[in-house]
């Protein structure tokens, strides 16, 4: 059996590192707030260009303290994809927002720049694009649509993209506010929840970091409502060593990506592939192409040792718990591609042989 995400060996690579970090926490014993919080969010910080990186305890949490500190208030719409994971709509709710979905882009399965502006009103207080896949939306588009309409704040939902660019800049550096997740399975994953709110605007940035630890300014000081919002010691010592190997590790995916859509297309196998812009970057968070068929694809890959998922199989709009913000636009290319997309293995450890495995697999598919 191919692994899907090969955490096993990217441990394995990297054992001396990850425990000298999690033994010098042990170590000193300041289990929260500790020393590796502020190394990582200045290594974070320094890798996107960000002038501040505030660590939090998952990306759902990074998204949650996001809108928080923009004061989102009950009422006020975000406009979003529903081609997304639940999160990002989750927490606009959350907070008493209402989500308004605009739909993707056919090629890409991010969300279409051009359809937002449309469904631009009075209260709209946010636009959260999502990087799916790894790669960046049309981030400067959507800045100049927020821009048009009075600066409306703009958050890219980039839990799958940390790493990538866009048009020579970081994922996570591109808009008012960028957040990432760092779930096991990530680009830049640690060994349990975490995320990070990365932003330019102090006051943003200082609002992220009181609302991480019950709205305090200072201990006992509750400044404003708040969260328990805390990234904690050990996983930012694990991603801090994973940061060693991570430049390798994105060279890798991406030359991954690109073996993967150079032998699915001379093998002619029954996938069709996203399109990468040439303005930008994948990380390839999935490696996600469209079939037919595919309940029987999965099954017949299955049968040869070859595991498969599906992000997402149904998109938010037809969710019960959202399907009430469905409103009346058509969301027909979210819909077909809910019905199409299958992810295949990906890790930056992940050999040409089992690269190979997997196309002949979907070629006899």
């Amino acid at each position: 059996m191919i692994p899907f995400s090969d955490l096993k060996s990217q441990y394995a690579a990297l054992k001396p590192q990850i425990q000298e970090r999690i033994n010098r926490v042990l170590d000193h014993g300041q289990y929260i707030m500790g020393p590796e919080v502020g190394e990582l969010e200045q290594q974070l910080s320094a890798y996107t260009e960000s002038k501040h990186c505030i660590t939090v305890a998952s990306g759902t949490e990074a998204l949650l303290i996001s809108l928080m500190a923009l004061n989102l208030k009950p009422g006020d719409e975000v406009i979003t994809t529903p081609f997304t994971f639940a999160a990002t709509a989750e927490m606009v709710v959350l907070v008493g927002g209402v989500p308004v979905f605009v739909d993707i882009e056919p090629d890409t399965c991010n969300i279409d720049a051009s359809l937002i502006e449309a469904a631009i009103t009075p209260r709209t207080k946010a636009i959260i694009p999502v990087s799916l896949y790894g790669q960046c939306a049309d981030m400067d588009e959507i800045n100049a649509i927020a821009a048009r309409h009075g600066n409306i704040p703009v958050i890219e939902d980039a839990a799958q993209s940390f790493g990538a660019t866009y048009k020579g800049r970081r994922s996570c550096n591109l808009s008012t506010i960028g957040c990432t997740s760092f779930f096991p399975s990530k680009p830049l994953g640690c060994y349990g929840d975490g995320g990070a709110v990365f932003t330019n605007d102090d006051a943003l940035a200082q609002a992220c970091r009181e609302i991480r630890v019950h709205g305090q300014s200072a201990r006992y000081t509750h400044t404003r409502v708040g969260v328990g919002g805390r990234m904690d010691t050990l996983q930012c010592a694990i991603v801090l060593a994973k940061l060693e190997r991570f430049a390798w590790e994105i060279e890798q995916r991406e030359r991954i990506g690109a073996r993967y859509r150079e032998w699915i297309r001379e093998a002619g196998a029954p996938a069709e592939l996203l399109t990468v812009r040439p303005d930008r970057s994948c990380v390839w968070g999935q490696f996600t192409v469209m079939v037919s068929d595919r309940d029987g694809v999965q099954k017949r890959l299955q049968a040869r040792g070859i595991p498969t998922a599906v992000h997402y199989p149904r998109p938010l709009h037809q969710q019960p718990a959202y399907a009430v913000y469905a409103g009346s636009r058509g969301l027909p290319r979210s819909e077909t591609a809910a019905g199409r997309v299958m992810s295949l293995p990906m890790s930056a450890d992940l050999t040409p042989e089992q690269q190979r495995a997997v196309v002949d697999a979907l070629l006899t598919a």
